[in-house]
């Protein structure tokens, strides 16, 4: 399903910049330049960066400013919409998830299955299976508990069960919907989410075995020896003896996976939207119905499962709702400074440049997503704004390519977590390692997610 394209979308570019493409650079280089010094040294909220660097953007490439508000108005607008529905339900499914207790559920039932030498594969899964409704913040703070706790039981190096962890959430988070990122990028560049999806997984695969067990043997040695520090307890924990059942939990998490991978295989074998059938799959495999039949699903076999009434339940679910304010504000300035680059010309004279290049408009996106991630720290800041440069470059690609070109700006978007990025601070913290430790451990992880994806992306992308 091709998401609905933002209302300026089809008309003329209503910020029309008066200068030349030279003038048109130097206001992107400035206005990117301006969003990172806020982010980075004056620690302003990236949604205050985004929007001031939306108007200084406008500003230097010489469009009028009566016209800015209406075309950041509607960037922001038609991304909350269509992409803030998601975040916020597969932020209630989170939460029903980690209250009932079936986060734990799931690491129990398949590390009592699993041999001290399976151990870091057993991590990874356990980590793309629950971060595929989890943000990276909250599956980490998930995870932290079991990784230690499995390092003690099953005496064997903190580093060889927990990069393996952080590997399958990080995979998941940067190239598997419906995380913030891929969502964004799918949005930006009208990318068919089912595609996405079915080729996020794929590439997501073999990504995860290299950057996670394999590359934990190396980062082993170059960390050394860790004490484990004391486990912690999840935020939430339950408190009684009742939780849901693994199967139910596992059916829960995947059922959008499975409708949305459905509709993708019914647009391949029915292809023909007037067919009740087609119909049918294209409602249930939609995006916002696949998250709110997992969702309210979840209140049943995860809520229900676990003791809670049904205020505990609304409970839990008005809980999620909070924390992820900031993530949507974040998300829909993105989409207003986005919008801001398409109508002063960015697109178009980016098109131009890369057919003058001969660069690959993938390993392009993947580029401006590596800069922006390196200079602002913000995976979805970097998603945000190379969806928004590289976007004209998508209307003529097919849905399979389009879908691969999202995917290529979700791997950029996690190259090597540094010092700007909050995540490095929470798995050094966590994890009770040196800066030392953490870059060469975390970061270089990072970075091999990041690489390790592109490197399957672009030879993907000359096949299908």
């Amino acid at each position: 399903m091709r998401t609905a394209p933002t209302l300026l979308a089809a008309a003329p570019p209503v910020l029309p910049h008066t200068g030349s493409d030279s003038q048109l650079l130097v206001a992107v280089l400035l206005s990117i330049g301006a969003i990172v010094v806020l982010i980075t040294r004056l620690k302003l909220h990236p949604f205050l960066a985004l929007t001031l660097g939306s108007g200084l953007l406008a500003a230097v490439a010489g469009a009028p400013f009566d016209k800015l508000l209406s075309s950041f108005s509607t960037g922001f607008g038609s991304t909350v919409a269509s992409v803030g529905l998601l975040i916020g339900l597969g932020a209630m499914l989170g939460k029903l998830l980690a209250d009932s207790g079936g986060a734990n559920i799931i690491a129990d039932t398949v590390l009592s299955r699993t041999g001290a030498k399976a151990l870091p594969w057993a991590m990874a899964l356990i980590a793309a299976v629950l971060g595929l409704p989890l943000f990276f913040e909250v599956g980490v703070v998930l995870l932290i508990p079991i990784v230690l706790l499995v390092a003690r039981r099953g005496n064997v190096p903190l580093i060889r069960v927990g990069i393996p962890a952080l590997a399958g959430l990080s995979v998941l988070h940067g190239l598997v919907p419906p995380h913030p990122g891929p969502l964004v990028a799918v949005d930006a560049l009208k990318a068919d989410l089912g595609i996405t999806l079915a080729l996020g997984l794929l590439i997501a695969v073999p990504t995860l075995i290299i950057a996670g067990p394999l590359f934990a043997r190396l980062a082993e040695r170059w960390v050394g020896p860790l004490e484990i520090p004391a486990a912690t307890a999840p935020e939430e924990t339950v408190r009684n003896d009742r939780t849901p059942s693994f199967g139910a939990v596992l059916a829960t998490i995947l059922l959008p996976v499975v409708l949305m991978l459905g509709k993708a295989l019914a647009d391949v074998v029915i292809d023909d939207p007037k067919a009740l059938p087609q119909r049918i799959f294209d409602f249930v495999g939609s995006p916002l119905i696949a998250l709110l039949a997992a969702t309210l699903l979840g209140m049943v076999t995860l809520g229900r499962a676990a003791g809670f009434d049904r205020a505990r339940i609304s409970d839990t679910v008005g809980k999620s709702l909070g924390p992820i304010a900031g993530i949507v504000f974040i998300v829909g300035a993105g989409g207003g400074f986005k919008q801001t680059l398409i109508d002063v010309g960015v697109g178009n004279a980016v098109s131009e440049w890369s057919s003058k290049w001969h660069i690959s408009a993938l390993l392009l996106g993947w580029l401006i997503a590596v800069l922006i991630r390196l200079a602002t720290g913000s995976a979805t800041v970097a998603t945000i704004t190379a969806a928004g440069i590289v976007s004209p470059l998508a209307a003529a690609m097919s849905s399979t390519h389009a879908a691969l070109l999202v995917l290529a700006i979700g791997a950029g978007s996690v190259f090597f977590s540094h010092v700007n990025d909050a995540g490095f601070w929470l798995v050094k913290e966590y994890f009770g390692m040196s800066v030392g430790q953490t870059l060469k451990s975390w970061s270089v992880m990072e970075t091999v997610i990041s690489v390790v994806a592109i490197a399957l992306i672009l030879p993907l992308s000359l096949i299908i």
